[in-house]
């Protein structure tokens, strides 16, 4: 008997975790055992664009720690505010970063206990912590310093060398060298100084060599640079390049200081050009990025921009097609295996899969949670949070593929193969929410497990509290492949505590996001146009995610049991 007991234990246990993880979020909980760095923080702390503060980036996969720091503090000897880790675990700073290594605080750093801690991170550190076994972190801390040129009559970016120190400024054959006007000149960084500043001069004359006495923001030491001014024939020239994606397009090249470019663009084989607005391109001291709106999916333009009386030669350039989802629809499916653990699968019998859900894990011990319904004319995914046994378990849909069984564990894969440039997903939608009875697992694994990311009030206020559904889209590129048994996958989620891999929405590899979330009924059938965020529009994704669930914080086991998501008609828009 506690052979079976324990048997029905593991299963129930696979269940859960498989399904919970098909609605994993940004701010998904880390491993169970492994030693992880809980903060980091120094002074001058800032964004990558050294305008505002931003957090440290904790890779606990990778085990890295990443951050940026203003030019007002000195990477050679740059102070910890915070630096602690797991329970229990102690530090080893390795030899030669810091002149006091021995003297390292054992426990961490706490800027309310520790009065100055400081390390050279003129290169990335290595910390060692140490628990039941040692775990090696590497601290990157990158100082964002930017240094701005612009001169009168001025082609292209200026030529900044920080290790020679030296700058080097082309100027039209029109612009006199003994007559400039310099418009920016801080090649000591935002807060750093130049002596004589240019700028503060009606005009210059850069003939020759000139050199410049330059302080930096960390430092009071004097550092001599010199700037060299050439002319050249060059003005825009064929610098002219495009990033074309589905229904827009981003020209850009380089162009002399203080002209005004004009973008042209036409379908290849039309006679009319029509010219770019004005407000649609956006200058700097020498170059120009020009975005181009509403054009045809899977179509070649042709090209041209003009600055004064320089035109670059036609080019095209071809948008990219509008890709849909297979089975968006939700029409196709097909079911195994007998009541009452039919499986349910979203796809034809005999078809390739698109779709997939955890109902492979939770048929083991029970019926599937995530299965097709027929009401009015219509099929959809009907996604059923419910009590299995002994565990709160969401109704999830994915793009991706159920892979294996692991243990008592499971490997999946999120993402399906997708080369396009869409602007908004939509899709119909119900809900039916319920008073949340389960806030997760308030034992001391849990704790152990979660309680250093998400509070436990947090998750203790929940109970009664109405449950929420989540859908999210995400553009991938290939940065996070894996090789599984023979064969590349987009972005394979572990389950399994010691080998954890979960979705982290706020990756680099994560291109575009869109999500919604929703607390309360929803009876009747709603369409839903989510505005697709694209962080980065120079880059063409590789993949698609798109991930479903009746309960937001099924991956942390909390919910209601009666929750219900029931979608339809899930598809791309390129407008």
């Amino acid at each position: 008997m506690q052979r079976v007991l324990k048997h029905t234990y593991s299963l129930c246990l696979l269940v859960l975790i498989l399904v919970a993880s098909c609605d994993i979020k940004d701010d998904f909980a880390l491993p169970l055992r492994r030693t992880q760095i809980t903060s980091f923080e120094v002074e001058g702390q800032c964004d990558a664009a050294g305008k505002a503060w931003a957090g440290a980036v904790i890779d606990n996969d990778t085990r890295t720690v990443d951050v940026y720091v203003c030019d007002t503090v000195d990477l050679r000897s740059l102070k910890i505010k915070s630096l602690t880790a797991s329970k229990n675990a102690t530090f080893t700073l390795e030899s030669g970063s810091s002149e006091a290594v021995a003297d390292f605080p054992k426990q961490g750093v706490d800027s309310a206990t520790v009065a100055d801690v400081r390390v050279d991170f003129t290169r990335p550190v290595k910390f060692v912590l140490h628990t039941y076994q040692d775990y090696e972190w590497v601290v990157n801390v990158r100082q964002v310093v930017t240094r701005e040129v612009s001169l009168s009559g001025q082609v292209g970016e200026a030529i900044i060398d920080p290790i020679n120190q030296n700058v080097i400024v082309y100027v039209s054959t029109s612009q006199s060298l003994y007559n400039i006007k310099v418009e920016k000149f801080s090649i000591g960084g935002l807060h750093g100084t130049v002596s004589p500043d240019p700028t503060l001069l009606e005009a210059c004359n850069f003939s020759r060599m000139t050199t410049f006495d330059v302080t930096y923001g960390w430092s009071r030491e004097v550092h001599q640079w010199r700037l060299f001014v050439y002319q050249s024939e060059a003005v825009i020239g064929t610098t002219a390049s495009v990033f074309a994606r589905s229904v827009s397009a981003t020209v850009s090249g380089d162009m002399q200081n203080g002209s005004q470019p004009q973008v042209e663009y036409r379908l290849q084989g039309n006679g009319q050009w029509m010219r770019v607005p004005e407000e649609q391109i956006r200058t700097s001291a020498a170059n120009y990025t020009a975005e181009i709106y509403s054009l045809l999916p899977d179509h070649t333009y042709e090209y041209r921009v003009s600055a004064g009386s320089s035109v670059t030669d036609v080019q095209t350039f071809t948008t990219a097609p509008a890709q849909q989802f297979e089975n968006g629809s939700f029409d196709d499916w097909h079911v195994t295996g007998q009541a009452p653990r039919q499986l349910y699968l979203p796809w034809k019998e005999g078809g390739a899969a698109y779709w997939d859900t955890g109902n492979h894990g939770a048929t083991t011990v029970g019926a599937s949670n995530s299965t097709s319904v027929t009401e009015g004319g219509r099929t959809f995914a009907n996604l059923q949070s419910k009590f299995i046994v002994i565990k709160f378990a969401a109704g999830n849909i994915f793009t991706g593929e159920y892979l294996q069984t692991d243990g008592a564990n499971g490997i999946l894969s999120f993402g399906r193969p997708f080369q396009s440039f869409p602007t908004k997903l939509q899709f119909d939608y119900r809900y039916k929410t319920s008073p949340i009875t389960r806030p997760a697992d308030m034992s001391s694994k849990w704790e152990e497990a979660y309680g250093r990311y998400i509070s436990k009030d947090m998750f203790l206020g929940l109970k009664n509290k109405p449950d929420s559904c989540n859908v999210y889209i995400a553009l991938l590129g290939d940065q996070d492949e894996e090789e599984y048994k023979g064969k590349t996958y987009p972005y394979i989620i572990r389950t399994r505590p010691s080998n954890l891999h979960l979705f982290n929405t706020k990756s680099d590899n994560v291109i575009a996001y869109a999500q919604m979330t929703k607390g309360e009924d929803v009876n009747e059938w709603t369409t839903v146009t989510l505005d697709i965020d694209y962080r980065q529009r120079n880059r063409t994704p590789k993949y698609i995610v798109v991930v479903g669930s009746s309960s937001k914080y099924g991956d942390y086991f909390a919910g209601g049991d009666n929750s219900l998501l029931q979608l339809d008609n899930v598809k791309l828009l390129y407008e």
